[in-house]
Order: C-alpha cells, then sequence, then structure tokens
C-alpha cells in the first residue's frame, strides 16, 4: 500500500470532532501494524476516543517520537465538489477532510514507520508512534491526556516529528520548506463589562452595549506591540537570505520594530501570514450578554481567543489588551497551554539535509507557526517537536486557505514525497 492509499483508507473513516469516534480508524492502523508483526498498546480517556502507541526497537540514541492525530474538523455548511470522506483520487489529487490537517501527515509518519518495520531497518534510536485523538477540539483526551497520565511512554525522548511544516511554499522565484520549530501559546481570555442596565425603551447612551462596541472598535484598530523572538528572527532571515532584493530587504526591515508598521504593508499576500508571528494577537470570538429583549444587560462577557509569542507569559498578554481597550474592563485568563520559550535546533540540520536530498532546489527555513498543535503538551516532557511533514507542492496550489475548507485535498505526489523524506528521518536522527 502506497502512502496515498493510505491516506484514502483514513479519509473514509469519519473522525469529525466532535465527537470524533477515532476507535474504527485507530483499530485500522493498529491492524496494519500487526500485519508486520509490531506490537501496539492503546490508551483511552474514553473508549470511543482512543490513542495508538507503537515502538520500533533501535540503537543507544534518544528515541525519536513520530505523533499525529486522525481527528478532523466539520465540514458542516460547507460545498464540497466531491463527497468529503469519498478519499477520491481525482487527476492525481487525494480529495476529502483531513487531506491535509492532518491524515495525510499521519499517512506519511505511519508508512515510514511500517516500512522501518519490514525492512529491518537499523534505527539509532527506537521510534515511537503515537496516533492521536482529539487534537482539532483541544487535546484533552489525546496528546494532553497521554503525556499528562502515561508521561512514561515517552522517558527520553528529545525530538518528535509532527505537524504542522514540511509543505513547499513559493516566494520570489524560491521553493521554500519551512520546517516547524516553535509556536505559539494559547492564551484565552475572558473580558467583562459591568454597568447599570436598564429598561430597552429608555434612551441608554454610554452603556454596557456602547461600551463593549468601543472595546471591539479598540481590538479592531489598535496594533498590540512588535516582539521578534528568536524563532520568528530565524525564519525571516532564513528567507530574506535567499531572496532577492528588495524581497529580501523588506524581509529584513520588517524585523525591526521601529520600521514593522511602515513595512508590513510591503509585504502583500505575506502580510497575513508573517504579522501573527510579531505580535501577541487577540480576537473576539464568543459574545454572552442580555437574555431578553427589554432588558439593556447590566454586564457582558466577551471570550477572547488571545495567542501569546513564544516566552510571553499571559500576564505580559492581559497588560497590552489593558493598555488598548482601557482599565474599567475586567479582563481574565481562561486557558493557557504554554510552550517552550526557545526551540532546540539540534535536529534541524539533519531534517534540513534530508529536504535538500529529495529537492536539492529546496531551501529549508525555521517555522514559527501562529497558531497550535499537540506539541505544546509534550513540550513539558522536554520534547522538542519539529513540524515535519513534507509536501512538494504546485506553485499555485493554495495550502492554507484548504486547510479545514471545502475541496480540501493534496497532490498523491506529495504524500510520498513526504513519506520518503520521514522514511530517510528515521535512519539518521
Amino acid at each position: 500500500m502506497t502512502a496515498a492509499e493510505l491516506l484514502q483508507q483514513l479519509i473514509r473513516f469519519d473522525t469529525t470532532n466532535p465527537p470524533g469516534n477515532e476507535a474504527a480508524c485507530i483499530d485500522f492502523v493498529r491492524s496494519l501494524l500487526a500485519d508486520v508483526g509490531v506490537d501496539s498498546a492503546v490508551y483511552a480517556k474514553t473508549p470511543e476516543r482512543p490513542n495508538l502507541v507503537a515502538r520500533l526497537p533501535g540503537g543507544s540514541k534518544p528515541p525519536l517520537l513520530l505523533q499525529g492525530h486522525v481527528d478532523v474538523v466539520t465540514t458542516a455548511g460547507q460545498q464540497w465538489t466531491r463527497p468529503p470522506f469519498s478519499g477520491d483520487l481525482v487527476d492525481g489529487y487525494v480529495w476529502g477532510r483531513g487531506a491535509l490537517d492532518m491524515k495525510s501527515g499521519v499517512s506519511m509518519l505511519v508508512h515510514a514507520f511500517l516500512r522501518a518495520a519490514r525492512e529491518q531497518v537499523e534505527l539509532p534510536g527506537d521510534v515511537i508512534l503515537a496516533v492521536l485523538a482529539d487534537e482539532e477540539n483541544g487535546g484533552d483526551y489525546g496528546a494532553r491526556f497521554l503525556a499528562e497520565a502515561h508521561p512514561e511512554l515517552f522517558d527520553g525522548v528529545r525530538y518528535a516529528l509532527g505537524e504542522f511544516g514540511g509543505f513547499s511554499q513559493e516566494l520570489g522565484g524560491r521553493r521554500f520548506y519551512p520546517i516547524q520549530i516553535a509556536e505559539k501559546q494559547i492564551c484565552w481570555l475572558r473580558a467583562t463589562i459591568r454597568g447599570a442596565g436598564g429598561h430597552g425603551a429608555m434612551i441608554q447612551r454610554g452603556g454596557t452595549m456602547a461600551r463593549l462596541g468601543r472595546l471591539l472598535r479598540d481590538l479592531d484598530r489598535k496594533r498590540l506591540p512588535v516582539h521578534v523572538t528568536p524563532a520568528a528572527r530565524a525564519m525571516l532571515e532564513g528567507m530574506a537570505a535567499a531572496l532577492p532584493r528588495p524581497q529580501a530587504d523588506v524581509m529584513r526591515a520588517v524585523l525591526k520594530p521601529r520600521l514593522t508598521e511602515r513595512i508590513l504593508p510591503l509585504l502583500g499576500d505575506q502580510r497575513s501570514s508573517i504579522e501573527p508571528l510579531l505580535r501577541n494577537t487577540v480576537n473576539a470570538t464568543i459574545v454572552r450578554a442580555g437574555n431578553k429583549i427589554n432588558v439593556v444587560p447590566a454586564e457582558i462577557e466577551l471570550e477572547l481567543d488571545g495567542r501569546a509569542l513564544p516566552g510571553v507569559t499571559p500576564e505580559e498578554l492581559i497588560d497590552e489588551v489593558r493598555s488598548a481597550v482601557g482599565d474599567d474592563v475586567e479582563i481574565e485568563l481562561i486557558r493557557h497551554d504554554p510552550g517552550p520559550p526557545e526551540p532546540d535546533l539540534g535536529l534541524f540540520d539533519t531534517l534540513a539535509d534530508v529536504l535538500r536530498e529529495l529537492d536539492p532546489e529546496g531551501i529549508p527555513i525555521p517555522l514559527l507557526q501562529a497558531g497550535v498543535t499537540d506539541a505544546r503538551f509534550f513540550a513539558p516532557l522536554g520534547i522538542q517537536t519539529y513540524g515535519f511533514l513534507p509536501m512538494r507542492l504546485p506553485a499555485d496550489f493554495k495550502f492554507l486557505r484548504l486547510v479545514h475548507a471545502a475541496d480540501e485535498r493534496i497532490p498523491a505526489a506529495a504524500v510520498e514525497f513526504g513519506a520518503d523524506a520521514v522514511f530517510r528521518a528515521l535512519g539518521r536522527f
């Protein structure tokens, strides 16, 4: 079975989360491992949400972890050209929910693991495969449960391969392969506005709803301060080193906080992906207010999706938000998923060499991820995760626009490329 054929099979399991129901998909992967003589174990917080762990013995080097999730986001309300759980192969593309995030990645990891087992590859150290549930809904039944309840499974692990990185991007006539080395932190906040409230028939100027309007306007118009982290600097300087002028000059200039605001518009389409790497971000997502149409509420709660840069504390993010919206709004932290403040780059050159072998024109660079992955749950165990699911994609392929969107698909050749890259990495970590 090729890696692309394995992806087709994985897509055909509807693991939409919630509710997830990953058990059948996990059982399928477990059967593939059994076919090549590899034992595996299942660890579950609830029976229908299992996680699979298997191990290949190797040499004396610290173990390497391969981790990926099989749950996917909803397709509700989306208009698909092909059925989202068909796994159809059409014109060289595998279609379906999870084709990019991240059943393609799981197929790469599992395929490379199975190949290493079949070919009895001499591994530098043990290789641990973890196929996970629940990444798309917080990880509480998946990586978080596994790392907190069964940390002994990962004793000695220093590095892991997982999402989110390795997909090619064309810029300035160059083909880059961003390898994720760091990610932002979840810092979800609650803002509370309090006031007198009153009768809906009376004039209520300057009340709680007016204050909500000003708060939302401030979040929309005001910019939080620029911070240049080591990971963002490594990423943008890596791009600048390979780009021709003037693109290289723009990339270097955006790293200078006194120039950032003026330079960002010059990035064009790249601005939307680069700007979140230079600031903490906060977006209003949920409003809870009145429950009766003729009563102006005396209290309004606003939930804020805050994402803090590596090394930034929740208190520092809250201070920045208060500076933007004012001191009369109560702001509290409701969830913080921290990550390591600085990345460990000890395996980066090895992974970059693998990519250069497979694509001599490719340019590997570090990637700071604006979102979060399961890497944050393994980080407290001392594990540095690299987003290394390589895909050589067509220059016009809109990767980020298709993730979580209708008509999610991936070139079958890109899946094979990634499976080969992961297999090569297993022999030299």
